[in-house]
């Protein structure tokens, strides 16, 4: 029986405060509605501040509410997880208060939103670039936030990801080996995977160790394959191109769990340039 009565209770305060939300959402009084808002925003209760505050944002423009109210909407939508409305609010404030009194956090939590907005790997990462962009922005006007460490931080895991989206590329391409219906490039997979590879390690200088070895032993091993594969004419070139990627790796990576592996592509490599090469192109 007081289990009953307690869910009669909690159901009648559930639909009063229902009620005093459809009231406060007819009203016209615009303030009350305001403080209504700043009172829901206050208790957590997102959802219905965000509904009021869609409303009074375009109405208090101008006002002395208006700047708080914009910043408000924003967290609303940061708060419930919408990061990409989020972000176009914040956005929308820093651009109309740029020395505004949250401009700062605006600016920082529109970069957090896309950060958190971003996919994994595998898929399209146009909006890891973007928050990259946003969080580069925040760090630029304010050079001295107590945030920009952890700005910084999150830009390293960004620049991780697509580091990680060109590694499964060019994994990708070299899995597809010698089938030719898919390459766009308009050579073969091997040639698309050792591109790919190289403009990672070229535009992700401060990538991982381990990914950066990843990507070197693969350029390696595609220019091996390559070579085994390609016609007669070409095959002592691309065989000099493996030793040529040989050093590289074992300069970078002396120490690598893949030096015996990329020892023996050296010695293949090595004897078919001596046994098919000119005397005067024979590798010592």
């Amino acid at each position: 029986m007081k289990k009953y009565i307690a869910i009669v209770l909690l159901s009648g305060a559930f639909l009063a405060s229902c009620g005093e939300y459809n009231k406060v959402i007819k009203s016209t009084d615009y303030i009350n509605k305001y403080e209504a808002a700043k009172s829901y925003f206050g208790q957590g209760e997102y959802m219905k501040a965000s509904t009021l505050l869609e409303e009074l944002v375009a109405f208090l423009k101008g006002s002395d509410n208006a700047e708080e109210s914009l910043y408000m909407l924003a967290m609303c939508y940061y708060n419930q997880g919408d990061y990409v409305s989020a972000s176009h609010y914040f956005t929308n404030y820093y651009n109309t208060y740029p020395k505004g009194v949250y401009t700062e956090l605006a600016r920082f939590h529109s970069g957090k939103a896309l950060y958190l907005d971003t996919p994994e790997a595998r898929l399209d990462q146009s909006s890891t670039y973007s928050a990259i962009q946003e969080l580069q922005m925040f760090m630029e006007y304010f050079p001295r936030s107590e945030r920009k460490s952890e700005a910084q931080i999150m830009i390293f895991a960004l620049q991780d990801k697509l580091v990680e989206k060109e590694y499964l590329s060019a994994k990708l391409y070299f899995d597809l080996g010698s089938y030719t219906m898919n390459c766009a490039y308009g050579g073969s997979n091997y040639e698309a995977c050792v591109v790919t590879a190289q403009n990672a390690l070229r535009d992700f200088p401060f990538a991982k160790p381990e990914r950066r070895e990843e990507l070197s032993v693969m350029i390696l091993r595609a220019r091996f394959l390559l070579a085994e594969q390609s016609i007669d004419s070409k095959r002592v070139s691309r065989y000099r191109d493996c030793i040529d990627e040989y050093y590289a790796f074992v300069n970078d990576f002396p120490e690598s769990k893949y030096i015996k592996e990329a020892e023996k592509i050296m010695s293949k490599s090595t004897d078919f340039v001596n046994k098919h090469a000119s005397k005067d192109e024979v590798v010592d």
